[in-house]
């Protein structure tokens, strides 16, 4: 199963985004875990490659079970864990391999081009308390079929 671990900055009520020319649509900045490695050093590599600045600080904000499913059958299966910084060191690139990196309000994570659970996703990690957990399933277009979502808070009953 894929490990894919991404991170995203929160500062001044601004987020970075990756814009993905693929679809057009906008992401964290993250990728795929390499064999061995944690999760946290794999969020802020893979925030350091497609950024140029390195996050300070970053912490878990959700665990995903991401699905694409062809009728009833299982096509792919992934892992996602979102980090969330709220600040960062270096000034990062405008254009990647990847994408177009580009600040927005936090406001605009409603109304973007992107997933429906990346957006379920990223509106938790700059607002929720506590860590997210869930399943999003997906048609193989990516249309969202059903989420299934889960939150703790570490200390509050």
């Amino acid at each position: 199963m894929q490990r894919i671990a991404n991170l995203i900055i929160l500062k001044n009520q601004q987020v970075l985004l990756l814009k993905k020319p693929r679809r057009d649509w906008y992401v964290a900045p993250g990728g795929k875990m390499e064999a061995g490695e944690s999760i946290y050093t794999a969020a802020i590599r893979e925030f350091q490659e497609e950024t140029n600045t390195v996050p300070v600080n970053p912490h878990l904000k959700g665990v995903y079970t991401m699905v694409i499913r062809d009728e009833e059958k299982v096509e792919s299966e992934w892992m996602l864990f979102t980090f969330i910084a709220y600040d960062l060191e270096g000034i990062p690139f405008e254009l990647t391999n990847e994408g177009i990196l580009e600040w927005h309000p936090v406001e605009d994570l409603a109304h973007l081009p992107m997933a429906e659970g990346d957006r379920t996703n990223l509106q938790f990690a700059v607002s929720g308390k506590g860590v997210q957990y869930g399943t999003f399933v997906y048609t193989t277009e990516f249309e969202l079929i059903k989420e299934d979502i889960q939150v703790s808070n570490e200390g509050e009953k």
